[in-house]
């Protein structure tokens, strides 16, 4: 009878169990919560964690200062409080946090249901906490999490001999300073070369430690008492910095002085030269790194394809007008040149769709130009950023009007034939000169008048607007007329369209006018 009882209560427990867990993963409440705190403590693209990682360094620092106050002077009431509630109980808090984040019990809990019933086995309870246990028991013996772990026990200031693991608490800074945590694992990759080093290294000083021992311990050098005064002289000795406090007095321990200097000066330059080798090999991904960082925390951000004649023209423009922008260039050293002249540039090859999930195509694009010397690869890049999302706006390169034709069809935005527009220029500055260098000085800037577009958008404060309502003296604007798209989808130019004109969605307007007026109007009709 008890085993009934016993497993049905098993029963019990696991079905509500299951029932949570479906739960749990129907609650966008939940998921949204999660994956706010996943993105604030693991996420480095996420705009706040940067925030978040100075709070914690100052919490941190803040610690470790109390420390060195508190040991010569008595700490006030106030500072106690501070570190023993304040500090552990954020310690405390980002642990769990981090334990919570760092896997799904639900979608563990799950797969174990469904396992059982398509198996037509009984799930039992101690195999469901066992799998739940198992999985959080890998992150609480982690490295990261035992330094999180060894930086709480400090505020259980009775026992004062712990108060020296808030030195521990330095550690957690790996988390949060990237170029320490970028050291770490650039260390991390020569790991075979550092450990045949060290263990060379502690070769050599027990060598010369028992060597010097042998030589000095017998009573002639009062400074040499024990093997471990030996073996300090020799780790000292082979480090280079030679404190003094411990110095051979013999003819044979003088030599072996020697031998040892220069062995570590060889091992000083066997190590210098593996760590700056290192850093060469992923100085470029470290710094991509950080594009990539900054470019996570940023909006409305422009991809160039390609950084050539063009590209430095449009990047430039672009760049003076204040727009986000990032240059994608396959070629290393182009992209190190753009890096170079200021802009945010990574090497790679924009045909990939892993290039554009990268930066952000879902949530962060919101414009790219193909602008590469060759029009199989422009075309190649827009159709691609169009398959991966196909409200991002996508502007073309092409010199072949037939590939032009396809890009059209295929739904780009714009397709930009520079031969035509360096034509038809040249046509405008042959018969009308003056009227050319005034429209090239609006399209450029010079001047105190711009021409400017905006997009009317659906549900918008320009839809199903007329032209004669924007006309109005409050917006001090010239009408120049409306980019439309024709039944083919290619677009149309009205120009100087009637005041009984109404405005679609998916419409270009384009206008002319004082930056301050353009301002105003794109704050009134697109805040």
């Amino acid at each position: 009878m008890p085993k009934s009882i016993d497993s049905k209560s098993n029963n019990v427990i696991v079905t509500t169990i299951v029932k949570f867990a479906y739960l749990v993963k129907a609650s966008v409440r939940y998921q949204k919560l999660k994956g706010f705190f996943y993105d604030l403590l693991e996420n480095d693209q996420y705009r706040y964690k940067r925030w978040f990682d100075i709070f914690m360094i100052f919490i941190i620092l803040s610690s470790v200062l109390i420390l060195v106050i508190d040991v010569k002077k008595t700490l006030p009431d106030w500072l106690e409080d501070y570190d023993i509630y304040f500090v552990t109980s954020i310690f405390i808090t980002e642990y769990l946090l981090r334990m919570w984040v760092y896997s799904d019990v639900h979608k563990m809990v799950i797969r174990l249901s469904e396992e059982s019933q398509y198996l037509h086995q009984h799930l039992s309870l101690y195999r469901l906490l066992g799998v739940i246990i198992r999985d959080k028991w890998q992150y609480v013996i982690s490295p990261a999490a035992l330094v999180d772990l060894i930086a709480i026990l400090p505020s259980y200031r009775q026992i004062r001999v712990l108060r020296i693991l808030v030195l521990f608490r330095a550690f957690k800074m790996l988390r949060y300073a990237r170029s320490l945590s970028s050291f770490l694992f650039i260390l991390k990759s020569k790991k075979f070369e550092l450990v045949t080093l060290l263990t060379l290294t502690a070769f050599f000083v027990f060598i010369a430690g028992i060597m010097l021992y042998v030589f000095e311990g017998d009573g002639d050098n009062k400074n040499i008492t024990n093997l471990f005064d030996a073996f300090y002289w020799a780790l000292v000795t082979i480090s280079t910095v030679g404190y003094g406090d411990i110095s051979p007095v013999t003819p044979e321990g003088r030599v072996v002085s020697m031998l040892i200097i220069i062995t570590g000066v060889g091992l000083i330059a066997f190590m210098t030269s593996i760590i700056v080798s290192s850093f060469s090999e992923r100085l470029v991904e470290l710094r991509e790194d950080r594009v990539m960082q900054e470019v996570g925390k940023k909006r409305h951000v422009i991809v160039i394809c390609g950084f050539g004649v063009m590209g430095k023209k449009v990047a430039q423009g672009l760049l003076d007008e204040g727009s986000e922008l990032i240059i994608v260039e396959r070629d290393e050293e182009i992209a190190q040149q753009a890096h170079n002249s200021g802009y945010r540039s990574i090497c790679a090859d924009a045909t990939k769709s892993a290039v554009f999930e990268r930066i952000g195509i879902a949530e962060r694009i919101s414009q790219v130009l193909c602008l590469t010397s060759e029009d199989e690869q422009n075309a190649f890049i827009a159709i691609n950023v169009k398959s991966l999302n196909p409200d991002v706006k996508v502007t073309a390169r092409c010199s072949d009007k037939e590939i032009a034709e396809k890009l059209h069809y295929a739904g780009i935005d714009d397709v930009v034939i520079p031969e035509e527009i360096t034509a038809m220029m040249g046509v405008v500055h042959a018969g009308e000169p003056v009227a050319f260098e005034a429209l090239r000085s609006i399209v450029a800037h010079k001047g105190e008048t711009h021409i400017d577009e905006v997009r009317v958008k659906t549900g918008g404060a320009l839809e199903n607007r007329h032209v004669e309502d924007l006309k109005s003296k409050a917006f001090r604007l010239i009408i120049l007329g409306i980019v439309r798209p024709d039944e083919k989808g290619r677009k149309m130019f009205l120009f100087n369209p009637d005041d009984g004109t109404s405005l679609h969605s998916g419409d270009d307007l384009v206008f002319m006018g004082h930056p301050t007026a353009i301002a105003h109007f794109k704050q009134k009709v697109q805040p």
